[in-house]
């Protein structure tokens, strides 16, 4: 059944006016669950007329239509209902791999099928171009799939390695993810990258060489391992977010390849909102991109914790927060992984019932992800208009009664204005500027970039040591005894 090819473009254009608008509608905490909707729709819609597109072209049957949607469908509804939201980073990472692969995969059954169908242009612009993007979107597309599995291997902390042997405490064996980045790994990944160019070049001049192409899908496979290898501490969420843009920049290369306008439109549209994401974290760590990409960063090594502090306790902290007039509270990863945003939600509130402004500090890689306590926030139904960025929150802490930290450390550790060290020069909210600061943490334990934070052992600072949500709770109580 023949269709005309202008019903197709026409719906692409729909989907790609609604990839806009719900681009538009993030830019505001208000309207992002809009934004995300849109998205969702237009990319639904899109999905619907490719697989229409193909059945009418006799491509794929009904079966194979059918399967994929109910099997996506599947997958995607229990890895939505059962992942934490602690474990958010790493199924970001999970889903930027995603991307990069199939990318990866369509750009590569093209080949596959150009060259079996004896279908190869002849040398020229055509040739040229169709399998240098071919060959971009392949290096882009494996790498960012290789590269986002160590990345969510190394939010996780490694993986359990299944049917293994279980030992005393019920624990398979762990494959860990250490960072490893010696001087001559920048040659190394140099030189794989030179290899992956030239065998594009090779293979524009003999496209029929299979030799050339599963080369090709090697090297980039392990230029990915090896781009994410060095980077650790709490430099992660730069990488999380450039690769989500290279996922979508081999999701436009791919749109070349195959002709398809939303695909180009919409691996465009994900490919620049990630760079421009990226070189805002990059700012908030006090990064280059270069550096990022090229340097070793985050650090290997962890400082060891020999000082000591003795801890406050919940009804001395309420006690201090009794009279004051302005809080700010600071979350980090410690938050969402003992789920407290609810529990953080009620102090607020009880703070507000007492007269006391309260505002929250939001650092922009607190976390593991851009937007980590936003969104955790948001679910406690926190005001938008309290979520104060760093730079804002900063000219207001010298004036703050007390700053309340709940399980963040190196975005608020003080040897950062050094200049030294994995956290040298990131910028941080300012809460030893405050006249108390409380901090709530399991322990002293130096943070994600193994630093020792002399925060922590200052005068004014009083430790709460144990699990986030349980000492909040704690703290709630002792509020409404006093």
């Amino acid at each position: 059944m023949m269709v005309d090819p202008v019903i197709w473009d026409v719906g692409y254009l729909v989907s790609a006016a609604m990839f806009i608008l719900g681009i538009k509608r993030l830019s505001s905490p208000r309207t992002a669950p809009q934004g995300n909707r849109l998205g969702a729709y237009g990319m639904l819609l899109a999905v619907l007329i490719t697989l229409v597109k193909m059945y009418t072209e006799g491509i794929i049957g009904y079966e194979l239509i059918i399967s994929g949607l109910a099997i996506g469908t599947l997958i995607g509804y229990v890895m939505a209902t059962r992942v934490e939201m602690t474990e958010m980073p790493e199924l970001v990472a999970l889903f930027n791999g995603f991307g990069g692969g199939a990318s990866a995969l369509v750009g590569l059954s093209e080949v596959l099928k150009r060259l079996q169908n004896s279908n190869v242009p002849e040398p020229g612009v055509e040739l040229y171009a169709t399998w240098v993007a071919i060959g971009l979107s392949g290096i882009v597309g494996w790498v960012t799939l290789t590269g986002s599995l160590m990345a969510m291997g190394k939010l996780r902390g490694g993986f359990y390695i299944p049917f293994t042997k279980k030992d005393d405490r019920g624990r398979r064996k762990w494959v860990r993810f250490p960072t490893w980045g010696p001087p001559w790994m920048n040659f190394v990944k140099g030189a794989i990258l030179l290899a992956c160019t030239s065998l594009i070049g090779l293979t524009v001049h003999d496209p029929h060489n299979y030799d050339y192409i599963y080369s090709l899908v090697i090297l980039s496979c392990i230029l990915g391992v090896l781009f994410v290898i060095p980077i650790g501490g709490a430099d992660m969420p730069v990488v999380v977010s450039l690769l989500n843009s290279m996922s979508g920049i081999a999701a436009a290369f791919t749109g070349f390849v195959i002709g398809n306008n939303v695909l180009i439109i919409a691996g465009s549209m994900v490919g620049a909102a990630g760079l421009i994401l990226t070189f805002i974290m990059c700012k908030a760590m006090n990064r280059t991109l270069i550096a990022v990409l090229f340097m070793s960063f985050g650090g290997g090594g962890r400082e060891s914790v020999t000082r000591t502090k003795v801890g406050s306790d919940p009804e001395e902290v309420a006690m201090v927060c009794d009279g004051i007039t302005k809080c700010v509270i600071v979350p980090g990863y410690g938050m969402a992984v003992s789920q407290a945003q609810h529990a953080v939600k009620e102090f607020a509130d009880l703070m507000e019932a007492q007269g006391v402004e309260v505002s929250y500090g939001i650092h922009p890689v607190a976390g593991r992800m851009p937007g980590h306590m936003n969104v955790l926030l948001a679910e406690a139904s926190v005001p938008y208009e309290q979520l104060i960025e760093m730079d804002d929150i900063n000219s207001e802490l010298t004036e703050t009664d007390v700053a309340l930290v709940i399980g963040a450390n190196d975005t608020i550790n003080p040897v950062a204005r050094s200049g030294e060290g994995p956290l040298g020069g990131m910028p941080i909210i300012d809460v030893d500027k405050a006249r108390v600061v409380v901090v709530i943490k399991r322990s002293l334990s130096v943070g994600y970039a193994g630093v020792d934070n002399d925060l922590f052992f200052e005068d004014k600072t009083m430790m709460l040591f144990g699990d986030g949500k349980k000492m909040m709770n704690e703290l709630n109580g002792a509020i409404k005894e006093l």
